[in-house]
């Protein structure tokens, strides 16, 4: 999943915003007791969402994809003061886990934690957001990305994570088919003049999507 080596994937950590307590408490367990633990967001990756939360301050986020916490909380750091975030799962053996790590935060009151099909939920939320993080089922980013569009406010952004897929995307000869579903959504977001956008080769690759 890295596109950066360890010793540089290191320093770049080293010279971001340290995790506070909680978040090393997630990370440490996620690797304990989860299968694919390497789905968490993690240290840099998670700085940088925080960044971008408080850049924009948000007081509506949705985020499509919880896994045990960890961006939720991130994203959630840069929040107004009577801000929401919306996170779906579909993973209810999660839930008592991801639940007692909101508890631990003073955030827990601004997160909205729902299980269930992503596709389900998002027509029932009656928000419009100012940031959405789409970081679920590769095969339907691009469902998920046209549901969302319409509910995003015009300057609003959009983060989509996993969109290099450890290189993949460059193979051709390649044909799996996660690879072909991220390479025809990317292509479709490339292709989409109702947004602005541009790929950051950090982790795994995340689409960086403005709303016109």
């Amino acid at each position: 999943m890295e596109l950066l080596s360890e010793e540089l994937t290191n320093y770049l950590e080293n010279s971001c915003e340290p995790e506070n307590d909680l978040l090393k408490h997630i990370n440490r367990e996620t690797y304990l007791k989860v299968s694919m633990p390497r789905m968490l967001s993690g240290h840099y990756q998670g700085r940088l969402l925080s960044m971008i939360s408080k850049m924009i301050s948000p007081e509506r986020i949705l985020e499509i994809g919880t896994f045990t916490g960890y961006a939720t909380l991130c994203l959630a750091e840069g929040l107004r003061e009577n801000g929401r975030i919306y996170t779906i799962d579909i993973n209810m053996e999660l839930e008592d886990m991801v639940r007692s790590n909101f508890k631990r935060s003073d955030l827990d009151s601004k997160i909205i934690y729902q299980i269930g099909d992503a596709k389900e939920i998002i027509p029932s939320l009656n928000e419009t957001f100012d940031l959405v993080f789409i970081d679920a089922d590769k095969k339907n980013n691009a469902t998920y990305y046209n549901m969302i569009i319409d509910k995003v406010r015009s300057g609003g952004l959009i983060l989509v994570d996993n969109v290099l897929w450890s290189g993949k995307v460059l193979d051709q000869g390649v044909s799996d088919q996660k690879t072909s579903f991220i390479n025809k959504f990317n292509e479709m977001v490339s292709a989409d003049q109702r947004v602005e956008k541009l790929i950051l080769p950090v982790r795994d690759g995340l689409f960086l999507i403005r709303k016109k």
